[in-house]
């Protein structure tokens, strides 16, 4: 990408890379001794470069004039003084302009300063860089533009151990030291550069001084930019990687110590001799050079540049789309100005009521459902996949057994009916809560009035996480799963299809407990037996951690599973008072400090991995059954079975009577708290009791009772209410006196 093409400020531009190095030297160890001759010039000619910028600018040819002006006295010089009378002096200009137009130019330019025929070349082209920089004997850098990294074609040019003149620039003299590895002189004063050339040209030779500075520049270059490269990647991996909670946080980048950064690590690329230039030859199978290879060839070898017949067709097509676009702006415009000119029927203020009581009525019968959630409520299991922005979009399955549920209300997939979790449960639209919960935010929203949205008899969850490790659940397992469903092979269950044993974060396989310790910063059990003392009111040295038995099963993890729906309700119950319990007690020092006991560092998903192996005690203690689903092959095995089980269950803690009659307490509670003190559990979901459902219908009631009063006064009101008296009445006369009338009317006719 060249980047300086849109602004750096755009892009994170690492600087620095060993390529020009290793192109250098390996372009050298293969043209070293017959590049003069392919050139076409002798081996006692002086050359020089002329080099610039890679990127096209306004005044790349008056740079380029500059530095021919400043040569011409050292033409004049060596035609005088040349030892070798054979020797010719010749000036090459390379340039990335690929058209005809800059050729022209520098016919121009030659003949405006005299110079004899022959003498200045130009050769275009990026592919024909190292042949030139190879072949000159020094390199001028003609381009003042003020660039945002140190030119490649100078960290080459040095690379092949050429004296180098360049123009004293801040990025240029950043890396070069005046006569030390190079030279620089100011851009406004034309004297020194012709001063630097005589210095560097002497008696139609490079003298010494010259080639000891280019001696020391070849050593500059080698390792130049290393330390920026290092620090830029460093910091690069520093703001992209999340490491878990139980990696100890890596050392800041200043931290790095100065020897690793002085020099890259060459011994790495002794393996590959003589890679890099051929990589890059090679590299023309790819669009981006093949795209280069049909543009960058040598004004050499072509004088003009065809414009081929499929390049003439896209621009017609680009040509007519514009042209029609046009068209169409210009027509929507028009009608716009007719639609404010013309006159316009405006309703009455009581169409306008009729119009909005009817949108209203009729909102919620207008809504049509698409296939998915046709084909879905034929089935007896639903799948949602909770994801967060756009990166994960490519995890999700867009069949009609799954369905998407975005934690956020942007970044959700176009064209799919994914559930806006913010929309069902207001919690999510607070970050701190949404990254806090995460996947739990996605369990709580859909359990928030569950019959709107999810009516199939079981329910299940995947994390877009397991799609990425490969452990979803293949078409032969899905088939598996639900041939089990609807079976009732193991009744009241929890299938999962991810389990902890092979988890690459349990390379030891420890038990349960240990590996809950071990992602969480060595805190879980305590965290989680505060929390429990915290839901159940348990005081004093009571043992409050539950146990989970190593029976040589395995566990759920990653929070991909799937049970009834109604175990689903009574499970949330459970974990909505869990999770309340453990923000009460972690809540003040993880909002104000950042800082967790559930990690190592500062953690926004301080909850997670806690929560991800939530479902397995549950699952346990409330004694139902925990089947592994593998994830390729369909096959079942049921883990932890009810045998096994026997004194180790918690079930009087885990019994739906007991959750319901705490869900309760909690519901009453929350109508006489103090709504300023902080409190997790009224927001996660509904808050239902007895006194809630009394309340709504007195609240009905007396609604009922307000519209029959209201009415009753309206009635009021128009018996009441004041009547015009009459002014005049007609009477109408008799039939006689109409006939009478009529008759005396003809007569007088």
């Amino acid at each position: 990408m060249i980047y300086s093409t849109f602004d750096a400020g755009n892009f994170y531009v690492i600087p620095g890379s060993p390529a020009e190095t290793l192109e250098a030297e390996a372009f050298m160890a293969l043209q070293k001794d017959n590049l003069r001759a392919n050139m076409g010039y002798g081996p006692e000619d002086v050359i020089i470069a002329i080099v610039g910028s890679r990127f096209l600018y306004k005044g790349m040819w008056l740079g380029h004039a500059i530095v021919l002006r400043a040569l011409k006295p050292l033409l004049e010089d060596f035609l005088l003084n040349k030892d070798n009378s054979s020797a010719q002096f010749r000036i090459i200009v390379h340039s990335e302009e690929l058209t005809n137009n800059y050729t022209v130019a520098l016919e121009t330019m030659a003949h405006s300063l005299k110079y004899p025929g022959g003498i200045i070349e130009h050769i275009a082209g990026d592919l024909n860089a190292d042949s030139v920089l190879g072949t000159a004997d020094v390199v001028i850098y003609g381009s003042f533009l003020e660039e945002q990294s140190f030119p490649e074609i100078l960290i080459k040019a040095m690379s092949f151990e050429k004296p180098i003149i360049a123009p004293d620039v801040p990025m240029i003299r950043k890396y070069v030291d005046d006569r030390v590895n190079g030279y620089l002189f100011p851009k406004d004063n034309i004297r020194v550069l012709r001063q630097i050339l005589l210095e560097v040209i002497s008696k139609g030779k490079i003298s010494p001084l010259a080639c000891n500075i280019a001696s020391i520049g070849r050593s500059t270059a080698k390792n130049l930019m290393s330390s920026e490269a290092i620090d830029g990647y460093a910091s690069l991996l520093q703001n992209i990687l999340r490491l878990p909670s139980e990696v100890s946080p890596p050392k800041a980048v200043s931290e790095i110590a100065p020897n690793f950064k002085e020099q890259w690590q060459w011994h790495l690329f002794e393996a590959f001799p003589n890679m890099t230039y051929q990589n890059r030859a090679l590299r023309s199978n790819t669009f981006l050079d093949k795209y280069e290879h049909q543009l960058n060839h040598s004004q050499k070898n072509r004088s003009t540049t065809a414009v081929s017949a499929n390049d003439v067709f896209v621009y017609s097509l680009w040509e007519e789309e514009k042209y029609t676009q046009l068209a169409i702006t210009k027509k929507r415009r028009e009608d716009e100005e007719l639609k404010d000119r013309m006159e316009q029927s405006h309703g009455t203020w009581e169409d306008v009521y009729k119009s909005a009581k009817r949108a209203d009525r009729s909102k919620n019968d207008l809504h049509e459902r698409d296939e998915g959630e046709l084909e879905r409520t034929g089935q007896p299991l639903c799948i949602y996949e909770p994801y967060f922005g756009e990166g994960s979009w490519p995890f999700l399955h867009k069949k009609s057994l799954y369905r998407g549920i975005g934690l956020s209300g942007k970044g959700r997939r176009p064209g799919r009916d994914d559930v806006d979790a913010p929309s069902r449960l207001p919690l999510l639209n607070n970050g701190y809560y949404r990254d806090l919960l995460s996947d739990y935010g996605a369990f709580f929203a859909i359990a928030n009035k569950i019959d709107r949205l999810h009516r199939n008899a079981w329910i299940g969850f995947q994390s877009w996480r397991a799609t990425a490790r490969k452990a979803s659940l293949s078409i032969i397992a899905e088939n598996a799963l639900l041939d089990a469903i609807q079976s009732k092979r193991y009744g009241d269950a929890l299938y999962f299809w991810v389990r902890m044993d092979m988890d690459s974060r349990n390379p030891s396989q420890t038990d349960f407990w240990s590996f809950c310790d071990a992602v969480n910063a060595g805190n879980c059990k305590f965290a989680f037996s505060e929390a429990m003392r915290g839901m159940y009111g348990v005081k004093g040295d009571a043992d409050s951690l539950p146990p989970m038995p190593v029976d040589g099963d395995t566990w759920s993890v990653m929070q991909s599973w799937a049970m009834p729906t109604r175990s689903f309700m009574e499970f949330v119950m459970f974990s909505r008072m869990f999770v309340d319990a453990l923000d009460a007690h972690m809540y003040d020092e993880h909002h104000l400090t950042g800082h967790c006991s559930l990690s190592l560092s500062k953690d926004k998903h301080c909850y997670s991995r806690l929560l991800e192996l939530l479902v397995n005690v549950w699952t346990y203690h409330s004694a139902r059954r925990m089947v592994f689903v593998d994830p390729e092959t369909g096959l079942m095995q049921e883990q932890h079975k009810f045998k096994s089980r026997r004194g180790q269950m918690w079930i009087k803690w885990f019994s739906y009577s007991t959750l319901k009659s705490m869900d309760e307490d909690l519901a009453e509670l929350s109508d006489s708290e103090d709504p300023t003190r902080h409190w997790l559990w009224p927001s996660t979901g509904e808050v239902f009791w007895q006194g809630v459902f009394e309340r709504e219908r007195s609240l009905r009631h007396k609604e009922k009772e307000k519209r029959k009063q209201k009415s009753i006064e309206k009635q009021n009101r128009i018996r009441k209410r004041h009547r015009q008296q009459v002014i005049g009445k007609y009477i109408k006369p008799p039939p006689d006196e109409e006939s009478s009338n009529s008759s005396i009317a003809v007569t007088a006719s």
